[in-house]
């Protein structure tokens, strides 16, 4: 029986048979499309599988949240067929190396490290994080926060990463009055929309509110209240 007899004969399928199914597909006679895909080329489909996951979270739909998972599960697979394939690293590398990770991370669990509460627990993780990779301080580690998150997500974390250091970040209403302010009298500006938007962001840190998700969340509201 071939590979592919042998999983068109089956009655279940698992990791490992997502994997053949993808090596197949990048065969020499395999798919066209997903022979010629690049890193580069599936990118964005990538984006677009993990924000159809967050969907099915919002949406509280457990088919729908199987289903995306299952996608975004490809989505990796895919990448390290590729991976291997140049020689990079493999499958099992990525395994070997989100295990070794977790481990490391979780020194409470692990080892003989203290970490009774949650708060113990993130100062520990943010603390052997940047040890492990190596960063120097708190502008290195806002670097670190990745450009292609959105910007109101990016905001968020930097100012995260600033009250980390004990830098000086205001997280007022009246600080976000004072750029609202400077709106006012000089005009709106890309600078002065910047400032107001991080503004903004460090207020909505500060009180426990994620920015992107209460953004999103008022986008549906207006929406609703233009359709009633």
């Amino acid at each position: 029986m071939t590979e592919k007899e042998a999983l068109l004969a089956a009655k279940r399928y698992d990791f490992q048979s997502l994997r053949q199914i993808v090596r197949l597909l990048r065969a020499p006679d395999g798919c066209p499309w997903d022979r010629e895909q690049t890193h580069q080329s599936i990118r964005r489909n990538f984006i677009e599988e993990v924000y159809e996951v967050c969907e099915a979270i919002d949406c509280d739909s457990t088919p729908m949240l199987r289903e995306e998972l299952g996608d975004v599960l490809l989505q990796v697979v895919f990448h390290a067929c590729m991976a291997e394939e140049s020689g990079r690293f493999t499958m099992d590398d990525v395994c070997d190396e989100i295990c070794r990770k977790l481990i490391i991370r979780h020194p409470h669990i692990f080892g003989d490290v203290q970490a009774d509460t949650v708060d113990k627990v993130l100062d520990n993780w943010e603390a052997i994080k940047q040890q492990t990779k190596g960063i120097s301080g708190p502008a290195e580690a806002m670097s670190k926060v990745p450009r292609q998150f959105p910007a109101l997500m990016r905001a968020h974390k930097v100012c995260g990463k600033a009250e980390d250091a004990d830098l000086f970040f205001e997280h007022t209403v009246q600080h976000v009055r004072q750029h609202v302010d400077a709106l006012d009298s000089r005009g709106p500006s890309a600078e002065e929309i910047g400032r107001l938007l991080m503004a903004v962001c460090g207020l909505a840190r500060k009180a426990g509110i994620d920015p992107e998700l209460a953004l999103s969340r008022h986008i549906d509201g207006y929406i609703e209240g233009i359709k009633g």
